[in-house]
């Protein structure tokens, strides 16, 4: 991992939970929205075939300047859109990208190109419902200034959509319904996580 991958936020802070999630022998990842690829690099001293879709420009370019060996495929382009086989991924991750696009969609997507016995490992965010959801938000900020008090916040360049068009509940209803058996769990940072291998 290089100093540049150790920078810290909302986001890297759950790289590890999609590093743990990859499965034996996985031969071929595709990590959705993967901005300058922070992820891509980590999953490719895992795995021998790593590729990164983005639609943002910027973001594919500095990826592709901090890959100077060309080790990883990074293409610029629409997750939703672009000619991938089915079948054809071992894992399939996306962090803090699914609330970009249309989740359900995305979601169809992920199952087709995911080739059984694959793992989906996906980092979101998501709306919180208020007041309901005030002891998550108060202990997110308790969190989170302990974090401060011994690393450097670091701010992505990639482009950010807010508010997330979906509540926790709802990302929680849609991933049981695309993915039987999924398993789901809210975090501390304003993040959840869906992991799910399918059968």
């Amino acid at each position: 991992m290089t100093k540049r991958d150790q920078r810290w936020n909302h986001n890297t802070h759950y790289h590890p939970l999609i590093l743990q999630a990859v499965p034996r022998g996985c031969q071929r990842v595709l990590d959705v929205g993967c901005g300058e690829g922070a992820l891509a690099r980590q999953l490719a001293c895992l795995v021998p075939h790593v590729v990164g879709i983005d639609q943002d420009a910027a973001s594919i370019d500095l990826a592709r300047r901090q890959d100077p060996d060309g080790e990883i495929g990074f293409i610029r382009g629409d997750f939703l859109a672009h000619p991938f086989a089915p079948a054809s991924f071992g894992m399939i991750t996306s962090v803090a990208a699914l609330h970009h696009m249309d989740a359900r969609a995305a979601f169809g997507q992920m199952s087709q190109l995911l080739a059984p016995g694959g793992t989906l490992a996906i980092v979101g965010l998501a709306r919180s419902r208020l007041p309901a959801d005030l002891p998550w938000e108060a202990a997110a900020v308790t969190a989170h200034q302990g974090h401060r008090l011994t690393r450097t916040y670091w701010e992505q360049p990639s482009p950010t959509v807010w508010p997330p068009p979906h509540t926790y509940a709802e990302m929680r209803a849609l991933a049981r319904r695309a993915f039987p058996g999924v398993r789901y769990r809210r975090h501390l940072l304003w993040r959840y996580s869906l992991i799910w291998t399918k059968r």
